[in-house]
């Protein structure tokens, strides 16, 4: 990690200072640049229960399931509804979204050790016609730059992303980007994309020519440690290169107030929706 990026880190873990004494610097500036990161949420023992449960999973289904596949399993287990609820991890949702708040979603992420897998995609590549030659870094899985607001189907209110890090999120693994403050250009357009390996499930992305990736910030986390994202912000991350997996928890929260919409492009149903704080007065997702 350098040093500018420990510098990001330092000035996040000040934020999370500042709402717990009161100050205004902590939703002030979620709310100019989009995120916060560097958030410390879990102990050194709550991190080794979690790590050790997600082993469990791991040797029962593998490693090409647990990539992707664990998918709104809060209802499941005990110890997944623990992080969704981890009083740390809803103090600083509350801050943002208000005091009633709904989990919307949630699903585990993990990027493996690639090893081998460069030569076999190698060929396949090969045959791609991108624009290029080092898009996806030969497809290696990768999540292509995009807004979560265009995967839901909902309004009349935001949608908070976090990444809780069960492993340590740092460049060389594929840590999360972000353009600061891209959030409040609204949805942009997506198209198919051409490069092989993107991690997201329609295969989208935002053309490159409307990403400023010249303002790009890379969001390394320590394990244990969250951040946060509005559901606008547009973000990315790139391939694991290492020989460490990158496994983290994501958790989408929305206010009570927000309600289910009619998608054409992207029909959703909300089935496993959870009152985690607060009072819903709305029932929208009843």
């Amino acid at each position: 990690m350098t040093s500018a990026h420990l510098h990001q880190t330092s000035e996040s873990f000040t934020a999370f200072s500042d709402m717990n004494s009161g100050k205004i610097g902590f939703q002030g500036r979620y709310n100019q640049e989009g995120y916060l990161s560097g958030l410390p949420i879990l102990s050194p023992e709550e991190l080794q229960d979690a790590r050790d449960a997600f082993a469990e999973l791991e040797r029962k289904h593998g490693h090409d399931y647990t990539a992707y596949s664990l998918h709104n399993i809060h209802k499941d287990f005990d110890w997944v509804m623990a992080l969704a609820k981890h009083p740390k991890l809803l103090e600083v949702v509350t801050a943002v979204l208000g005091p009633d708040v709904i989990l919307l979603d949630s699903r585990f992420i993990c990027k493996y050790p690639v090893h081998n897998k460069h030569a076999e995609t190698q060929e396949k590549n090969d045959d791609l016609q991108t624009s290029d030659s080092s898009d996806a870094k030969n497809g290696l899985p990768f999540v292509a730059w995009h807004q979560d607001m265009k995967y839901w189907g909902f309004d009349g209110g935001p949608v908070l992303s976090v990444w809780l890090a069960l492993d340590d999120s740092l460049e060389d693994n594929g840590a999360l980007q972000v353009i600061p403050g891209s959030h409040h250009s609204g949805l942009l357009p997506h198209h198919q994309s051409k490069r092989l390996g993107n991690m997201l499930s329609v295969n989208q992305e935002i053309p490159e020519e409307l990403v400023e990736t010249e303002k790009s910030i890379l969001c390394p986390l320590l394990a244990g440690q969250m951040s946060i994202h509005d559901g606008l912000l547009v973000h990315a991350s790139d391939p694991n290169t290492s020989e460490r997996r990158r496994c983290g928890y994501v958790i989408r929260y929305v206010p009570t107030c927000t309600y289910p919409i009619q998608d054409p492009e992207r029909p959703r149903t909300f089935p496993d929706t959870v009152l985690v704080s607060g009072s819903d007065k709305y029932n929208h997702f009843s």
